[in-house]
């Protein structure tokens, strides 16, 4: 059986993805943020993004987090239920703040954003809280390369989540998702995030995380790179072109999917990670979950929020059918 056709093996149950979520301020005009009059309020944050895509798709995340008891958590926690996602692992901090994000507004190109995270509550994210998880109906784990520079203590937990998935027989996946700004030094994100993907099942880079990781330059190589690593099955984005797939025996190809114009680029890569990952859960092909995968990126084009265009079975239906795919 090619790897196209073949399925993923994961136990059933839930999905548990642990991160940093975040208040969202959107620049309703074009220009320097420190000159625009208004913003739009939303919550943003990459695991969060993925959490709901899947709860969307019908999987049932869990999200673990911690959030101060201030107007920012506040919003966070009710579109977390809004969404269906399970809060059970949320924890109020009333002695560090809920971070918050701006991202500007534009017309071609990817918008500037500017964090205020620095001694969030997620921040105080530690194994102590990892240790605390009942593991016992959680079938995947999904972290990023954004929990891990936050603070030591969010280091330690990256990699107590990562053991603790293993012990109890949880599939692992890692969306290395570089964020160099937030790292200490490149060496020790480099050390840091190659270390992490050597132990996950599987990976979803793009083609300029496997250059920065392992000096790859292309789909095939930046896969290799990874398979070499330690990962099991590699999916590298391709940008709206599609996505290469490979477990280092067999690989495969899909196209993306055609739109007439892209509104907003942030949170493409979680859309393709919530669909890639429901769509493997849901005992889909290869094939079929790269091709999910790449029809929730496209998607998430269309909107200007970081989740808000994230589809229902009946909406990505829809988007499928209205749409031609990449060549």
């Amino acid at each position: 059986m090619t790897l196209g056709a073949s399925t993923v093996d994961i136990k059933p149950g839930k999905v548990l993805l642990v991160g940093e979520a975040m208040a969202l301020f959107t620049a309703e005009q074009e220009g320097d943020m420190a000159e625009v009059e208004t913003f739009g309020a939303s919550v943003a944050g990459a695991e969060l993004n993925v959490a709901v895509g899947l709860s969307r798709m019908g999987q049932k995340p869990v999200y673990m987090t911690k959030l101060a008891e201030d107007p920012f958590g506040g919003r966070i926690l009710n579109f977390m239920k809004r969404n269906s996602i399970d809060t059970s692992l949320v924890t109020i901090d009333n002695t560090h703040p809920t971070g918050f994000m701006l991202k500007s507004k534009v017309s071609k190109g990817d918008p500037k954003t500017a964090y205020f995270r620095k001694g969030s509550a997620a921040s105080t994210l530690s194994p102590a809280d990892v240790d605390a998880v009942d593991f016992s109906d959680i079938s995947l784990v999904h972290i990023t390369g954004i929990l891990p520079p936050l603070s030591e203590t969010t280091l330690a937990a990256a990699k107590e989540l990562i053991v603790k998935a293993r012990e109890h027989g949880a599939y692992v996946s890692f969306d290395p998702n570089l964020r160099p700004a937030i790292w200490p030094s490149l060496d020790l994100m480099r050390k840091t995030l190659v270390e992490l993907a050597s132990q996950a099942d599987l990976i979803l880079p793009g083609v300029g995380e496997g250059r920065e990781l392992f000096g790859a330059d292309d789909l095939e190589s930046t896969a290799q790179a990874f398979i070499d690593n330690g990962a099991k099955l590699v999916v590298v984005k391709d940008g709206p072109a599609g996505a290469y797939a490979t477990d280092g025996k067999d690989s495969t190809y899909v196209h993306g999917f055609v739109v007439d114009k892209v509104v907003d680029t942030v949170g493409c890569g979680d859309g393709f990670a919530a669909g890639t990952i429901s769509a493997l859960m849901d005992g889909l092909t290869v094939d079929e979950a790269l091709e999910r995968g790449c029809a929730l990126g496209a998607i998430q084009t269309q909107f200007v929020s970081d989740n808000e265009g994230l589809p229902t079975p009946e909406e990505l239906k829809a988007f499928k059918e209205s749409h031609r795919r990449a060549e």
